[in-house]
C-alpha cells in the first residue's frame, strides 16, 4: 500500500514542524469546502488520541490508510486496527448509500463513516480532514497528546459524477513532483478527474518507445515568446525549453492519483494542434515539408494529414498510451485544425471524393471517427472539444464543450454525454481581478464570482437531455503561466468554487449563497496557508459599482467578505468611513481601503467617474453580449468608467462574437451634443478585430434625423483603436442617438483562427 498521506504532504512541500506551545482549536461552526447535502452540528466533541482505535473493511483501505497517515504525519497519533465492537473509528460498508456519497456522524464515543463504495469512504475522511485542525497538514514530528472534533452528523453526495481539472503541460513544463501536487488538491477538494493535456504545437510531453523522436526533438523548442502575443514587434528569449515524462514517471503519477481516487485522462491533440510531432516526423503532415517546435502561442496550419502514415503513427502512440492510463476515457482533442494543408493536398481531396464526404469538415469527422473506432475496439471511450460536432459526431463520443453552451447542447440533444468547461466560466487562465498587479495572463476576465455562479447544466436541455451532462471541469492553460507558484495563483481560489459547483450543485440564488461561501472560504484559505498554497486573495479587495436611481447617479464600493470596514475619499478630500453609496455629479477620483480587525487588508483600491452627457441616457442594445464577456452587463456602456487600457476581458469592456451591434442612446431631456467617443480592442491573434467603419445615426428633439458615417484608420501595431464622431455643427438638440458597428466578418485565410467569426470588443461610448 502507498504511503498515502507521507506522498501527499512531500507532494505538497510542506514539511515543516509545529509551535509546541500553540494551543489547538476546534469550530463549533462547521465550515466544510465543497458544501455538504446536510449538516447536523451537535454541542460536545470527539477527542482522538494515542488510545484511539480503527475498524475498517478491505474495501475501504484507500480511506482508513489515508486518515491513519494523516493523523500520524500531522500528529504523532497512531490510530490501531481493532474490531468493528471495539473500535472508536470505525468505517462500514452501506450498500443504501449513493455511490461516492457517504455519512459521517461523530459523537462523544465515537466516529461512524458509511459508504457504498471506497469512493464514499475517501470522500468522508477529506470532510473528516477539515474538521480537524489545519496544522495537522504539516508532517510533525512533534506528537499531540489529542486533537478535537465538533460533534456532527454529515450525509453528503455529489451532484455531478465528472469533477475535473485540467493542465496544460505542453506550452510550459512542470515536474512530476507538482502534478502529485496539483493532484493532492483534487483529492482535498473531492474532484475525481484530472485532464493532463500533454501534446500541443508547442511541444510533446509524454515518451512513446516507439517514436525516439518525439522526446528528442518534439519535446524542446528553440525559444519562447516573451510577453503578450499582441504585442509589437514580438520578442523572444533565444533559450532552449522543454522537457517530457518518462513512461516510468507516468506510471508513477498514474499510481498516485489512484491512491487519492483521481482519475486521469490524457489528451493527445489530433488532427491540428500537432507541429511538435510533425517537426519530429515530417511524413505525418501534408505538406512533407521540415518545420520546427512552435515558438509562440496561437493556432497554427500545420496538421496531421489523413494518410496512412499518420493513422499507424496514431494507432500506435494510442496504444501505448492506453497502456499506461486505466481511464475509460482518452481525450483525442479535435479542436482548432484550419484546413488550409487539406484543402491544397491531393491525398485529401482524393479521400473526401472517394469517401463520399462533404468538405473538409467532413474529412476531419471522417478522421475522429476511425481514430474512435480504434480506441473503442481497446475498451476505450473518446473525449474531444466541441469542435468534434462539426461534420458529423460519433455516436459514443463525449463532447467537452469549451466555445460556449451550444456545443454542449447540440450533443446533448443528439444523444451524447457532455462534460462542460467553457470559456465563460471554466478557463482559469484568464484574469481573476482588474487590478493591474496581476500576473500577465492571455486576456479575458472570470471573477471567482463568476465561477461560483456557474450552472453546468444549459437551460435549453429538458428532460432525459440533462442527464447527458456528466459534469464540468476547470482549465488551466499555460500559455502565459511560467512557474508552478503562478499555476497555483490561477487555480486558487477558482478551483475551489468549482470543486464546490461540481459536488454540492449550481446555487439556486448566488446573492444569498455566495456570502456564506466566502465565509467558508476565508476559513479554508487557513488551510491553504499551512500548505503554502500560493492562491490569490481576493477577499479582501474592493469593487465599485455605478447605481442610478430616480434620485440620480451614486458609486456603490463593496467587499466581498462580510464584517470588513471600508474607508474612502473623493479627489482629494480626507478618508472617511463608508457607509451608503456615494454621490455622483461630476468628474470624480474615488479612493477606498479595506480594515479588518482595525488593521488594513487588501490593495487600495481608486476609480475615476466621467460625468459625461451619456451617464444619464437609457441604453439599449440590438444583441446581448457574448456570455465570456458580458460581467459588467449592457450599463458598462455608459456609466461613466473606461475599460483596461491593456486588458480586453474587464468588466468594462463587452465583447460581441460575430455580431453588427447597434448601440441606442435615448436621452429624457433633450441636448445639444457635440461629440461621441469610443474605444475598441484590436488583437488580431487572439481573433479580435477593431471595425473598420462606423455610423451615427441622429434623431432631433424636433423629429428629423441625420447620419454620420467615418472610416476607422487601423493601426496592426496598436491595441486600442479609437473612434471620434462630430456631430453637425447646428442648434439643433438631440432626442437619440443610434451607434452602428459592424462586425469585421470572418477571419482571411492565412490568418490565427482563419474562417472563424470576429471579436468586437467595445469600451465605454462617451458623450460630450
Amino acid at each position: 500500500m502507498i504511503r498515502n498521506f507521507l506522498l501527499l504532504c512531500i507532494a505538497l512541500g510542506s514539511i515543516t514542524c509545529s509551535n509546541p506551545n500553540v494551543q489547538e482549536k476546534t469550530s463549533r461552526n462547521v465550515q466544510i469546502i465543497p458544501k455538504p447535502q446536510s449538516v447536523e452540528a451537535g454541542k460536545g466533541t470527539f477527542k482522538i488520541t494515542s488510545k484511539t482505535t480503527l475498524s475498517a473493511p478491505l474495501e475501504f483501505e484507500i480511506a482508513s490508510s489515508f486518515l491513519q497517515e494523516y493523523l500520524e504525519k500531522g500528529a504523532g497519533i497512531d490510530l490501531k486496527k481493532a474490531s468493528e465492537k471495539e473500535g472508536n473509528i470505525i468505517f462500514k460498508i452501506d450498500s443504501t448509500t449513493t455511490l461516492e456519497g457517504y455519512s459521517l456522524h461523530i459523537s462523544e464515543e465515537k466516529i461512524e463513516i458509511r459508504a457504498a463504495d471506497h469512493a464514499g469512504a475517501f470522500y468522508a475522511v477529506q470532510t473528516l480532514r477539515q474538521l480537524l485542525p489545519p496544522t495537522l497538514e504539516r508532517i510533525n514530528s512533534l506528537p499531540k497528546n489529542s486533537v478535537e472534533l465538533p460533534q456532527v452528523t454529515i450525509t453528503d453526495a455529489p451532484r455531478f459524477q465528472y469533477r475535473g481539472m485540467h493542465l496544460d503541460v505542453s506550452r510550459h513544463f512542470f515536474p512530476k513532483a507538482f502534478i502529485k501536487k496539483y493532484i493532492s488538491y483534487l483529492a482535498m477538494l473531492k474532484m475525481n478527474r484530472f485532464h493532463w493535456h500533454l501534446t500541443d504545437d508547442q511541444g510533446w510531453r509524454i515518451e512513446i518507445k516507439e517514436y525516439p523522436l518525439l522526446t528528442q526533438k518534439a519535446a524542446f523548442r528553440d525559444e519562447t515568446l516573451i510577453g503578450h502575443y499582441n504585442e509589437s514587434p514580438q520578442l523572444f528569449d533565444g533559450k532552449r525549453y522543454g522537457g517530457f515524462y518518462t513512461q516510468e514517471a507516468v506510471k508513477e503519477i498514474v499510481a498516485y492519483a489512484e491512491s487519492l481516487n483521481i482519475t486521469i485522462i490524457p489528451e493527445i491533440e489530433m488532427p491540428g494542434h500537432a507541429q511538435a510531432a510533425i517537426s519530429a516526423y515530417p511524413e505525418l503532415g501534408c505538406t512533407g515539408k521540415d518545420t520546427k517546435v512552435a515558438t509562440k502561442w496561437g493556432v497554427f496550419e500545420t496538421i496531421y494529414c489523413p494518410n496512412q502514415k499518420t493513422f499507424a503513427f496514431l494507432k500506435n502512440t494510442l496504444t501505448e498510451v492506453m497502456e499506461l492510463f486505466p481511464s475509460e476515457y482518452i481525450h483525442i482533442g479535435g479542436d482548432e485544425a484550419p484546413k488550409t494543408q487539406w484543402k491544397a493536398c491531393s491525398h485529401c481531396k482524393n479521400l473526401i471524393k472517394e469517401k463520399n464526404l462533404r468538405d473538409e469538415d467532413g474529412l476531419q469527422s471522417w478522421f475522429l471517427k476511425e481514430i474512435e473506432a480504434f480506441v473503442n475496439s481497446k475498451g476505450k471511450k473518446i473525449i474531444g472539444w466541441d469542435e468534434i460536432l462539426e461534420g458529423g459526431l460519433a455516436p459514443n463520443a463525449t463532447v467537452m464543450s469549451w466555445r460556449g453552451t451550444e456545443g454542449a447542447i447540440e450533443a446533448a440533444k443528439q444523444g451524447n454525454h457532455v462534460i462542460m468547461t467553457p470559456t465563460s466560466h471554466a478557463y482559469f487562465d484568464y484574469y481573476q481581478d482588474d487590478h493591474p498587479d496581476e500576473p500577465l495572463a492571455i486576456g479575458g476576465f472570470l471573477p471567482l464570482k463568476k465561477v461560483y455562479g456557474f450552472n453546468p447544466i444549459p437551460s435549453e436541455l429538458e428532460g432525459a437531455e440533462k442527464d447527458k451532462v456528466l459534469g464540468a471541469q476547470g482549465n488551466v492553460w499555460t500559455e502565459y503561466i511560467t512557474t508552478t507558484a503562478q499555476v497555483e495563483y490561477m487555480a486558487f481560489p477558482r478551483i475551489v468554487a468549482m470543486a464546490e459547483v461540481v459536488w454540492s450543485g449550481p446555487t439556486e440564488n448566488i446573492d444569498e449563497d455566495y456570502p456564506g461561501f466566502l465565509s467558508r472560504l476565508e476559513e479554508f484559505n487557513e488551510r491553504l496557508d499551512v500548505l503554502k498554497v500560493n492562491y490569490a486573495n481576493h477577499l479582501y479587495d474592493l469593487e465599485g459599482a455605478v447605481l442610478r436611481t430616480k434620485e440620480g447617479m451614486f458609486y456603490e464600493i463593496t467587499t466581498p467578505t462580510p464584517g470588513k470596514e471600508i474607508t474612502y475619499s473623493i479627489n482629494t478630500s480626507e478618508e472617511k468611513p463608508y457607509s451608503q453609496p456615494i454621490k455622483i455629479a461630476e468628474d470624480t477620483k474615488i479612493t477606498a481601503h479595506v480594515y479588518k480587525n482595525g488593521d488594513k487588508v487588501g490593495r487600495p483600491f481608486s476609480e475615476t467617474i466621467v460625468y459625461h452627457k451619456g451617464v444619464i441616457a437609457g441604453i439599449g442594445l440590438n444583441t446581448s453580449p457574448h456570455p465570456a464577456y458580458n460581467t459588467g452587463g449592457i450599463s458598462a456602456l455608459n456609466n461613466g468608467v473606461s475599460g483596461s487600457d491593456t486588458r480586453f476581458g474587464d468588466k468594462e469592456w463587452l465583447g460581441f462574437w460575430g455580431d453588427d451591434v447597434k448601440i441606442t442612446l435615448d436621452f429624457s431631456a433633450s441636448s445639444k451634443l457635440t461629440r461621441l467617443k469610443t474605444r475598441f480592442y484590436n488583437a488580431n491573434g487572439q481573433w479580435i478585430y477593431a471595425p473598420t467603419e462606423a455610423t451615427l445615426l441622429i434623431r432631433y428633439e424636433d423629429g428629423s434625423n441625420s447620419k454620420v458615417s467615418t472610416t476607422l484608420e487601423i493601426d496592426p501595431t496598436k491595441t486600442l483603436i479609437h473612434l471620434n464622431i462630430n456631430f453637425p455643427e447646428d442648434i439643433r438638440k438631440v432626442n437619440s442617438i443610434r451607434l452602428l458597428i459592424p462586425s469585421y466578418g470572418t477571419i482571411p485565410e492565412g490568418l490565427q483562427g482563419a474562417g472563424n467569426n470576429t471579436w468586437t470588443f467595445i469600451d465605454e461610448i462617451m458623450i460630450e
